[in-house]
């Protein structure tokens, strides 16, 4: 795999908004990113924070965090708290206080009536199937409803007792009165108010009625003095609406939409009601599962915010869309952590070895450097008669192209001294449980005389390393397009069986033992790791962030 520049590709936007601050269009920009409180944020909104937060920061600005909180049924203080959560560790830092469309709905209300009063909006009595029967299609103009031309009288009044509470779900809505042939379908009469007997997180139980998303969006920016409204492109269609309501309303500003691609990521579903689905029905452990594609997920398996702000500089922005390789995304992990990450060592798969020639109780602190090139101190690995390295590492039969260690054959132990392996120890069954070498004492930190050692391999102590856990974590879906399934079922049939491994009973180098939640390693030879929230006092956690190279495509 070729190894991408990590350099900002185009951003269409950037010019434009040059454009408006040199005309004087606007004197600062303001942008806002805003969430939904439905669930947890995806990969895929990390572009749009990138954005957003990235125009404001370089032009000067400011960008605004506002929850689209319409639905309560659907939302959650969980969410709220988990989003402005992942915004801040990407790095960013919204304008004062966050901000809710729920602090605008006496507003909104107000706006509505101004709507009815002018003619320009009607309460419907048609139930959600009619309602579909009424609109048409893409070839088909819709119908009016036959409760359009009610007096401004009648609405004013049905409005005042739907906000009253009098009515059960569904029974009425409000409805804009546009164009029932217009088309563009968003443009038929759209919802306005639907009643909704729902406890708000904000709000409580001050409101039965919630304004649709439309409605509430274009009027939030106008009151926030947004001057760059970012999208992407599926909301193309409506900003015809959005204009509308800005047309037609008495608000303080005329915000502009704008819209781009959004991050379609093979190997990846970035659609809530399925992450949550996966969440539900337990074929994860939670929304930050290190195998989710939320931004929760990310940070727990290790992924840093450099590396996924540097992942949206390399995709760009752009109106044209396309499929982006996840290959990008972790190669900006990994070119993350090869530059940053601690080196320490982990026998994953731990084998026994007694160097029978060292001397019985005798110990050597060994100094390593904690990084190949980057000054960040050293660690100290206790050397002695026993250690553990990795059962992979011997082979009695050895396939072509083995350079570790064989029966009479030589290793190095990494950082340490040459050994060579004499015996192996098995156990009734066969299985080799224990390894004698011998060492040799003039071979630390220089090749050994008269001969070749090619292979290097690490290693822990036997008595001053530390039982962990690692978890290997792996793509959550087997196929590049998790939708398809060749069976014809759901994106549950792609979910790859081997997405975790569970390896206990491994030994860590003793420096690990001071891991901080915050700490990345690489572990060499085996990949990247950082400590999960799931380790306790004594017996740590490590997740595995990436490998230390694709091996996917091969």
């Amino acid at each position: 795999m070729s190894k991408p520049t990590v350099e900002k590709a185009a951003n269409f936007l950037r010019p434009i908004v040059q454009a408006d601050l040199d005309s004087g269009k606007h004197a600062t920009i303001v942008t806002r990113f805003p969430p939904e409180p439905n669930g947890y944020l995806h990969i895929g909104h990390a572009k749009s924070i990138c954005l957003n937060f990235g125009l404001a920061e370089e032009f000067g600005g400011q960008c605004n965090l506002r929850f689209d909180d319409t639905n309560p049924a659907k939302e959650d203080q969980e969410y709220i708290d988990a989003i402005k959560a992942d915004v801040e560790w990407l790095g960013f830092k919204w304008a004062g206080e966050e901000r809710y469309a729920s602090n605008y709905f006496d507003q909104l209300h107000a706006w509505a009536v101004e709507l009815i009063k002018a003619g320009r909006a009607f309460v419907c009595d048609l139930n959600a199937e009619e309602m579909r029967e009424y609109r048409g299609n893409l070839t088909e103009p819709g119908k009016n409803s036959p409760f359009r031309e009610r007096s401004v009288e009648e609405n004013l009044d049905l409005f005042a007792r739907m906000k009253a509470g009098e009515f059960p779900d569904g029974a009425r809505s409000l409805r804009a009165k546009i164009d029932m042939a217009s088309p563009n379908i968003n443009l038929r009469d759209p919802i306005l108010y639907r009643i909704r007997h729902a406890h708000h997180h904000q709000t409580g139980d001050a409101w039965c009625i919630y304004p649709s998303y439309d409605f509430t969006h274009g009027q939030s920016d106008a009151i926030e003095g947004v001057t760059h409204s970012i999208c992407t492109l599926e909301f193309e269609d409506h900003r015809p609406l959005y204009e509308w309501f800005l047309e037609n309303l008495s608000v303080p500003a005329q915000p502009r939409q704008y819209e781009f691609a959004r991050l379609n990521l093979n190997y990846t579903i970035t659609s809530k009601r399925k992450l949550k689905q996966l969440v539900d029905e337990k074929h994860v452990n939670g929304w930050d599962d290190p195998r989710m594609s939320t931004l929760s997920g990310y940070r727990r398996r290790g992924y840093t915010p450099a590396s996924i702000r540097t992942f949206c500089d390399m995709i760009g922005v752009n109106r044209a869309g396309g499929l982006v390789d996840i290959g990008m995304l972790e190669f900006a992990i990994r070119d993350d952590l090869d530059a940053n990450a601690a080196r320490a060592m982990c026998v994953l798969k731990p084998l026994k070895v007694v160097i029978s020639n060292y001397p019985q109780g005798q110990v050597e602190n060994l100094e390593l450097a904690r990084h190949p090139k980057q000054d960040i101190g050293t660690r100290v690995l206790p050397f002695s008669r026993e250690i553990y390295i990795d059962a992979s590492d011997f082979e009695e039969t050895p396939p072509d192209g083995f350079k570790r260690l064989i029966p009479g054959g030589e290793v190095r132990l990494r950082g340490s001294y040459v050994i060579r392996a004499d015996e192996a120890i098995k156990d009734a069954a066969g299985n080799i449980v224990e390894l004698r070498c011998s060492y040799d004492e003039n071979t630390l930190g220089k090749n050994p005389e008269g001969r070749k050692v090619k292979g290097v391999i690490h290693w822990v102590p036997a008595a001053e390393s530390v039982e962990c856990e690692v978890r290997l974590y792996d793509r959550l879906f087997r196929s590049a397009n998790p939708e398809k399934s060749e069976e014809g079922g759901s994106f549950l049939d792609n979910i790859n069986p081997e997405s975790l491994v569970v390896l206990t009973g491994c030994r860590a180098e003793p420096s690990l033992a001071q891991a901080t939640a915050d700490d990345r390693f690489q572990f060499e030879r085996e990949g990247y790791f950082c400590l999960d929230k799931d380790s306790q006092p004594g017996k740590p956690v490590f997740n595995r962030t990436v490998t230390l190279r694709d091996s996917w495509g091969q």
